[in-house]
């Protein structure tokens, strides 16, 4: 596990102003953190060279594609295969688009998007085909309120 990587005020105000929208330009960023476009560019990239930026994405409206229904679930090793090779198989399916290793009951928890609630189903039905894998629970997403919200840089020090 890697240490943390502490990040100065400065530095935080301009991961906030990206995450929310990071085709924005080092000008823009700069404005509004009252430093140069150049002071941003080589803070920014500074902090791609340390890895605290890990990349720059794509955001997309899973409901405009086709992408409807989202469903967490909860995944159980059967003790017989260790967590560590189910975990390859389960990020090859692309409906899988997170996967944690979780502490209690179960081993993992997976959030899983697809068109329709027959398209998680065989999703399931390839989970549970997975050596390995001794049992799943589903939790359904009937509406989202939010997602996506960018971490709070530095504000967990500020209690």
């Amino acid at each position: 596990m890697q240490a943390n990587l502490q990040i100065d005020p400065t530095d935080a105000r301009i991961l906030t102003a990206l995450s929310a929208d990071s085709r924005r330009s080092y000008a823009d960023v700069a404005a509004e953190v009252g430093l140069s476009t150049a002071a941003v560019h080589e803070r920014v990239k500074k902090m791609l060279e340390r890895g605290v930026i890990e990349r720059f994405a794509l955001r997309v409206d899973p409901a405009k594609v086709g992408q409807h229904f989202t469903a967490y679930v909860a995944i159980r090793n059967d003790g017989g295969v260790h967590c560590r090779d189910i975990a390859p198989r389960l990020r090859e399916m692309p409906e899988v688009l997170e996967l944690h290793s979780v502490a209690g009951e179960h081993d993992f928890l997976a959030k899983i998007r697809t068109t329709h609630a027959r398209a998680l189903e065989d999703v399931l039905y390839q989970i549970k085909a997975i050596p390995g894998v001794a049992r799943t629970t589903s939790t359904v997403v009937l509406n989202t309120e939010f997602e996506d919200r960018p971490i709070a840089y530095g504000m967990q020090d500020a209690a």
